[in-house]
């Protein structure tokens, strides 16, 4: 039975994301002061000139070529007069507020706005000799849940033991291949549904602690990446987003997510992936390689009732270069569920080919456009559609989709506009992106855009998440 929405709830949600989003505006009545001989003092100042070109004192010459021979002093840095300046490692970050709120009614959640939040991003790095260290941290203040929580994006150090070989271990974002928001051979870990909910498209890309070894020569360029526990994707369980549940006959959201084992044993269920490639004239060619699990849950346990991961190999080639006017890639991968050769396993993925074949061109000033096409190929076919589970809805043998990016930037580049879609003609589903993102300064940006999926059939892959569709905005300060 789908429960109701109670009123006060929904209001709460919809005024807490309203307070977060206004917030980054209220603070910004107040304007920062002005650089100093610019104020309303009573007394201006007018700012000093170089060194040697005011009425001062002539700075001292270099040791040895002076009247005296001694040293001079050094010259304080006067412009550094905030403490962010006065740390002995640079500091950059963001402090970014975004709200969502759905333009469906959805009986699987309890709240109006799938995002509220508020979050400080920090960022630094520091060298010591051929030592590198990096870190990025998120903290954000989640009002759609009430709570605070922290994403370590980055921890990691890289050295350099020759010049031809980086050592970089830690947790890091990493990501391969050529495909523009459709991935092949790039099997590090994505976050969906930070994707559907409206965050910034780098959340897209999930940390994961990896040892990541790259061998860089004339002949082929190597990269080797280890993750020594499993680390699957932020998929959907129903948090937030709700899906088609075919074993309860319609959509299941946060009180029936999804119930999964993902393998997490360290150094057992670990994860390799391999890459080789190098430039052939104008066009870079590379070769992949993964050992590990499928990403997002792959099969069926049915006692206990959990989802599973299981086992995967995939290999694969890209091909990226110019292509007449614009810049086009191919890519290919063999997804072996090695679990399941037979495709005989109603619980567990068929093996699959996939095939991806994109284009990018310059349209006009200003103006880019971009087109994909992705086919998903299942092997076996005959053997599942022989063992398919009657609840399960059928899936095709062959899945096609296509995707078309327009970009268009305007008032001297600080307006982009942006449209990205994606559109099944085997599934009969849509998925729209639409952003307009608006630079004020130096350090303000606006960004609004929406996440709208539709489809003939409610088990289709975009077609299930119609009830999730929304809208949000968001500001950000960048320091």
């Amino acid at each position: 039975m789908r429960r109701m929405r109670t009123a006060p709830h929904g209001v709460r949600q919809m005024v807490l994301a309203l307070l977060v989003l206004v917030a980054p505006l209220t603070a910004a009545q107040d304007a920062p002061p002005l650089p100093p001989g610019l104020g309303a003092e009573t007394s201006p100042q007018v700012p000093a000139l170089p060194p040697g070109l005011g009425g001062g004192d002539v700075p001292a010459l270099p040791p040895g070529l002076g009247e005296t021979g001694e040293e001079s002093a050094p010259v304080a840095d006067e412009n550094k007069t905030r403490l962010i300046d006065r740390l002995p490692f640079p500091l950059h970050g963001y402090w970014d507020t975004r709200a969502s709120v759905r333009t469906r009614n959805d009986a699987a959640q309890s709240d109006a706005a799938p995002m509220a939040e508020t979050r400080l991003q920090l960022e630094t790095q520091k060298a010591w000799g051929d030592v590198l260290f990096e870190f990025t941290g998120d903290l954000y203040l989640d009002a759609a849940r009430e709570r605070a929580r922290g994403d370590l994006r980055s921890l990691r150090l890289t050295w350099s033991p020759v010049e031809s070989i980086d050592i970089r271990a830690g947790r890091q974002v990493l990501t391969w291949g050529t495909g523009d928001m459709l991935f092949i051979n790039d099997l590090f870990p994505k976050d969906w549904r930070a994707f559907f909910i409206g965050r910034d498209v780098e959340y897209l890309k999930a940390p994961s602690d990896v040892i990541k070894v790259g061998w860089f020569n004339d002949l082929i360029n190597v990269e080797v990446a280890y993750t020594p526990q499993f680390a699957p994707d932020r998929y959907i369980t129903g948090e937030r987003i709700s899906y088609w549940n075919p074993l309860a006959f319609g959509w299941s959201g946060e009180d029936g997510q999804v119930n999964a084992n993902a393998p997490s044993t360290w150094f057992e269920n670990d994860e390799i992936a391999v890459r080789l490639y190098r430039n052939v004239g104008a066009y870079e060619l590379a070769l992949y390689g993964y050992a590990g699990y499928w990403k997002s849950p792959g099969g069926q346990r049915l006692i206990p009732m959990q989802a599973t991961f299981p086992k995967l190999r995939v290999y694969g080639a890209s091909l990226r270069g110019k292509v007449g006017k614009g810049i086009g890639n191919i890519e290919i991968g063999y997804y072996d569920s090695y679990q399941d050769s037979a495709g005989t396993d109603p619980l567990v993925n068929n093996s699959e080919l996939r095939l991806l074949i994109g284009y990018e061109q310059e349209i006009a000033k200003e103006f880019t456009g971009a087109v994909q096409y992705y086919l998903e190929h299942m092997m076996d076919y005959g053997a599942y559609m022989n063992t398919r589970i009657f609840l399960m809805p059928a899936r095709d043998k062959d899945r096609h989709l296509l995707t078309l990016r327009l970009t268009k930037l305007m008032m001297n580049q600080n307006l982009t506009l942006s449209l990205f879609t994606y559109y099944s003609p085997s599934d009969g589903d849509t998925y729209l992106r639409p952003s307009l993102k608006y630079k004020v300064d130096d350090h303000w940006t606006v960004d609004l855009g929406g996440n709208v999926f539709g489809g003939e059939s409610d088990t289709s892959f975009f077609g299930q998440f119609k009830n999730n569709s929304n809208l949000y905005a968001a500001v950000r300060y960048t320091f």
